[in-house]
């Protein structure tokens, strides 16, 4: 996919912003999420294209980060945070309450479309952890309840 003519422009506003192109891949990369939704095989090839930047290097940038996604997420993208503080205060058990009432795995997608759930690294919320991520939206101080009553404001 080739993104459109606003975010192309977008794109040219942050490769401007720096002194070499490659130090724009990040912004060029969340650029392209932000259109599609996830970052594809032609997103990263079209972006090495664009920055002057062998493939692999994009691609290995798009598989170290979990910020970025390779495949369309659900509509409501359920990121739990799994790092010490969150794990300390019942993440593990979140997720699995999660994985058994949504009938999928980490990393996986409904088949409706309607829900996609990924355990990550840090979150940066540590003082009110467990924490999870909703699409651009922070859920803190988890419990199986809170959560329950979450996931029933998202049908």
């Amino acid at each position: 996919m080739i993104p459109s003519q606003a975010t192309q422009l977008q794109i040219d506003s942050a490769i401007k912003e720096y002194a070499h192109t490659r130090s724009a891949l990040l912004a060029v990369l969340h650029l392209i999420q932000r259109e599609r939704g996830y970052i594809a095989v032609e997103d990263e090839s079209w972006v090495a294209a664009r920055l002057d930047l062998p493939p692999a290097e994009v691609a290995g940038v798009v598989s170290f980060y979990t910020m970025f996604r390779t495949k369309p997420p659900g509509r409501h993208h359920i990121q739990i945070c799994r790092t010490l503080t969150c794990q300390i205060r019942g993440c593990r058990e979140l997720v699995k309450h999660l994985e058994k009432k949504l009938g999928i795995q980490d990393g996986g997608v409904t088949p409706d479309g309607r829900y996609s759930l990924i355990t990550v690294e840090c979150l940066g919320s540590c003082g009110t952890a467990p924490m999870m991520q909703v699409n651009d939206d922070y859920h803190e101080n988890l419990t199986l309840e809170r959560l329950d009553a979450l996931l029933d404001s998202m049908k």
